[in-house]
Parts: C-alpha cells; structure tokens; sequence
C-alpha cells in the first residue's frame, strides 16, 4: 500500500492533468496518482519524464534494456513489472533478453553497443562513479548525444526507482515482471 493516498478522478481541479497523463500514459498509473499529491511535481515529473523516454534518439529495446536494469539493480518491482510485461516487448526485446537481464553479463543475447550500456548503466546505479574505461567503451558505440541521452535516462529510472520503492507505489499490473 502507497505511503501517501492515491489521487484519482475526484479531484475536478486536477482533470486538464489527468487529461494528459491518460493521453501520454494510457491511463492513470499509480505513480501519477502518487505525484498528484504535489501538482507542481506531478506536472514536472510529466514534463520529463516524456521527453527523456519519447523524445531521444535511443533505439526503444536499449532504452527499455536500460529502465528494466536500473529496475533490477534496485529491486524496483513497479517498474519491472510495468516496462518487462508491454513496453519492453513493444520496443523489441524479446522474452529471453529480458530474463537475461538480471545476469546479462553472462548472457551472449546483447551486442557489443548494448553491453557497453548496460555496463554503464549499472556502474551509474551501483557505484555513482563511472569508470573512464566505461566511459571510452561507451564513446567506442555512441556518440555525444546518445552518451548523455543514456546517461540521463539511467540517471531518470534510478530516480523512478527510489520514489516508487519509497513510497511504496504497486503496479498495476498484476502478477511477476
């Protein structure tokens, strides 16, 4: 159960948001009904969030490679259930890639470029400080706009996933990622 209340269609004063959560999300997720209890977050949060997962140059399945490692590392089930059960799918991962991701580095189903992301993803979730040799292994596969769109993106699903585990925000969606 959410440590705050989960805001919903009552709050009249809310629905130009709710409107737009519905358009960008498909529906109202918990995690906007959480936020709901801060407009000025929930709208921020929004903001964000929208042009880091929507509006980069990432290729979908790394991008959702990305959020559901970060969701891994940090035991974030919210996320793992929601992006491992359609949106890691949709963007073209398959069934066996997501499974591999809890031990990817033993796993031969990630090319070179998407080992180099993982790589940094979980030195930026883990250790905070990036190692230069990941850093170069990076630049090996990507440019300077896709660097920082990672970088960004992890840096985002790991701040995902600290208020979800925080404040006790369940998915929607029922069952394991």
């Amino acid at each position: 159960m959410a440590r705050v209340p989960l805001i919903g269609e009552e709050r009249s004063d809310l629905a130009p948001f709710i409107t737009r959560v519905k358009k960008e999300r498909g529906k109202l997720i918990n995690l906007y009904r959480v936020l709901m209890n801060s407009p000025a977050i929930a709208a921020g949060w929004l903001d964000f969030n929208s042009v880091v997962r929507y509006k980069t140059t990432l290729d979908p399945a790394l991008r959702e490679m990305i959020i559901l490692r970060v969701s891994i590392l940090n035991g974030a089930e919210y996320q793992a259930r929601i992006h491992g059960a359609s949106h890691a799918l949709e963007a073209g991962l398959t069934r066996e890639q997501i499974e591999a991701l809890g031990d990817w580095v033993k796993s031969d189903l990630f090319s070179k470029p998407q080992r180099a992301a993982l790589a940094w993803t979980d030195a930026m979730t883990q250790q905070i400080n990036v190692p230069d040799t990941l850093h170069n292994e990076l630049q090996r596969h990507f440019d300077d706009q896709a660097v920082v769109e990672i970088t960004v993106l992890a840096g985002a699903y790991n701040m995902h996933t600290r208020v979800a585990r925080a404040l006790r925000i369940e998915s929607e969606i029922p069952g394991k990622a």
